[in-house]
């Protein structure tokens, strides 16, 4: 399949999972065993010795959570901050977990004029291969024309909406004309922008991402949005659980897909055995409760 949320959706259905593991490498909460081992070898600096490291946790984590989650979000952020040695890794960890069958949502929320938006486009869809982008609606249209073009070859983006951060509301919840919020106006421009990029499951590859931290607001934009795939991030570390994200599938179960990154990566700080098994658990244990939150449990 070329469209992006049909793609989305049939790895769902197949993997009976709307698990997206968020990729956020932050050094000092990584697992003391893996600091230990990499501080012990002879890296030429401290950015080259925090890459070895997220390289060793990423790799030992993509072919355990492959079976069980749907997709992995690698954000920008914790990779360039290594400098050229993170950004390799980050096209590295793109494609092993291509590789692996995983789909790949880079979390770069990236947006400007038209010529600057075209080179990022096509430096994470065709230069590091990624499935799906983040981006920032604040441009306005001529700002994401590079990225929605990408949507007629199988890529998918996803336009911040709501966002999970609490003050997001300092922004986003401010009435326009006729007292709409401005999230509820980027999600019409949102669904505009993807009217052409249906599929046959009746999804655009435009979607939205919609904080599971705003349960409320959550569910409202799965009914103004019919046709959108919701990134519901917030799930774990934010507090969003089951129950806040439910809105956000529709009433076949399908519709979303909802991403943790600390609550999985660094699981091991609240269970009693190995980091690599205490983050697949974790991975298994968000597919139950997902599925089952979204009726087909």
């Amino acid at each position: 399949m070329d469209n992006f949320s049909d793609r989305l959706f049939e790895a769902v259905e197949a993997k009976r999972s709307q698990v997206v593991v968020g990729l956020d490498p932050a050094y000092d909460l990584l697992p003391p065993v893996l600091r230990e081992k990499h501080e012990a070898l002879d890296y030429r600096n401290e950015l080259e010795c925090a890459a070895g490291a997220y390289r060793d946790l990423l790799f030992n984590l993509l072919p355990r959570v492959a079976e069980h989650a749907v997709a992995v979000k690698p954000q920008l952020a914790y990779f360039e901050a290594l400098g050229a040695v993170g950004y390799e890794l980050y096209e590295q960890v793109v494609d092993a977990a291509l590789q692996l069958g995983l789909m790949v949502i880079a979390d770069a929320k990236r947006g400007d004029i038209g010529s600057t938006a075209e080179a990022y486009a096509r430096a994470h869809f065709e230069v590091a291969g990624a499935d799906a982008l983040t981006v920032n609606p604040w441009f306005g249209t001529d700002g994401l024309v590079p990225f929605l073009e990408r949507t007629r070859g199988g890529k998918g983006v996803f336009v911040l909406v709501k966002t999970s951060n609490p003050s997001s509301k300092e922004i986003q919840d401010l009435h326009v004309a006729g007292g709409t919020p401005l999230y509820m106006r980027v999600a019409e421009l949102t669904a505009e922008w993807g009217e052409r990029s249906r599929g046959e499951l009746g999804y655009s590859a435009v979607g939205a991402v919609a904080g599971g931290t705003h349960a409320q607001q959550l569910a409202e934009l799965r009914q103004a949005l019919p046709h959108t795939p919701l990134l519901v991030p917030g799930y774990g570390a934010q507090g969003a659980g089951p129950e806040e994200v439910a809105g956000a599938f529709d009433a076949e179960g399908l519709g979303a897909v909802v991403n943790s990154s600390r609550r999985i990566l660094y699981a091991y700080r609240e269970h009693d055995t190995d980091w690599l098994d205490a983050a697949t658990e974790e991975v298994i244990a968000m597919k139950r409760a997902l599925w089952s939150a979204s009726g087909r449990g």
